[in-house]
């Protein structure tokens, strides 16, 4: 094999692999709020649900689990059984469907859906079978202190999608929820954060 075909072939795997990371960065769009005090080290953390987290259809036990590595990866570890945590820590998930109409893309017509309206009466994305739903996920994250009660840190974290998102996507929303401390920055900007 010449140099040359080597070359080329090599420059090809990387493109290839680089637009494999691509598919799998996701952008999420983060704000974040409070003054975590200078001087206060991130601590041990115990999970604190409020009464609809208690329901047993709740998914509550997974959010924590999920967001778990993210609370490590900021420094936080469980407190011990038996031992009061230094904050307390209390989340809430949304993910909502948003069903689209036909008209809300301004270039509809790339469908011929004129030509489909007269003839069979209703554009094709019109039609149940070509319902265009969108996912709006957002996850939230509250440190509190645990002595004083005071709210010390939140975060929010969303992005959206034509899928509701598994228990990675999730896990990555809360990773990006935390990216930031104990900095906070209100105003929205994007984490990119890599999907296992």
């Amino acid at each position: 094999m010449s140099p040359h075909r080597r070359t080329l072939l090599s420059l090809s795997a990387l493109a290839l692999l680089g637009g494999c990371a691509a598919l799998k960065t996701l952008a999420v769009d983060v704000r974040s709020f409070g003054a975590w005090p200078a001087d206060k080290k991130a601590g041990t953390y115990a999970f604190e649900r409020l009464p609809s987290q208690q329901d047993p259809l709740s998914r509550a036990a997974e959010w924590e689990t999920l967001a778990a590595p993210a609370l490590e990866k900021a420094g936080f570890k469980p407190a011990p059984a038996g031992t009061p945590p230094d904050v307390i820590v209390a989340l809430g998930v949304r993910i909502s469907a948003v069903a689209l109409s036909p008209w809300d893309d301004p270039l509809w017509y790339r469908w011929n859906a004129p030509l489909y309206h007269w003839r069979f009466g209703m554009p094709p994305r019109a039609h149940p079978l070509f319902v265009d739903r969108r996912y709006e996920r957002e996850v939230g994250v509250l440190l509190r202190d645990r002595v004083s009660g005071q709210p010390l840190y939140e975060a929010r974290a969303s992005s959206d999608g034509s899928t509701q998102g598994g228990d990675a996507l999730m896990a990555a929303l809360f990773q990006a929820a935390l990216a930031d401390f104990p900095k906070a920055q209100p105003q929205p900007h994007v984490v990119r954060i890599q999907l296992p």
